[in-house]
């Protein structure tokens, strides 16, 4: 049965399901799609990224704190120039987090709606 399930989707909770979705599609260079009156954006191989507006949105924080939303997930993201693909973040919209715990290997980042996101050195 295993080898029989197969990943559909990532469905993305936000306050703001076009602006997260243009981020992203301009961040990766994927291609914007939508799905069940949702926008999205699908990678050459078929990874697919759903954004779902949530009237009662609540952004993580992180590194995590007691009482507060936790995340529950982050994306990784292989990029051949760390710096670069910072500066194109910051200017679709992400904020650098102050704590930072990569080194030279990546950098956390949140993306509009709040989520960490990480942009990692391809070796």
């Amino acid at each position: 049965m295993a080898d029989q399930i197969k990943l559909a989707d990532i469905v993305v909770d936000c306050p703001d399901e076009q602006k997260l979705c243009t981020f992203y599609q301009e961040l990766l260079g994927w291609s914007r799609s939508e799905m069940f009156g949702h926008p999205a954006v699908v990678s050459k191989n078929g990874v697919m990224f759903l954004f779902v507006q949530e009237e009662d949105y609540v952004a993580p924080v992180w590194p995590e704190e007691p009482d507060k939303q936790q995340k529950q997930l982050h994306f990784d993201f292989l990029v051949p120039d760390v710096a670069a693909a910072v500066a194109k973040a910051e200017q679709l919209g992400a904020i650098k987090a102050t704590a930072q715990f990569g080194g030279d290997h990546f950098v956390t980042m949140f993306d509009p709606a709040g989520h960490p996101l990480c942009l990692c050195l391809a070796d």
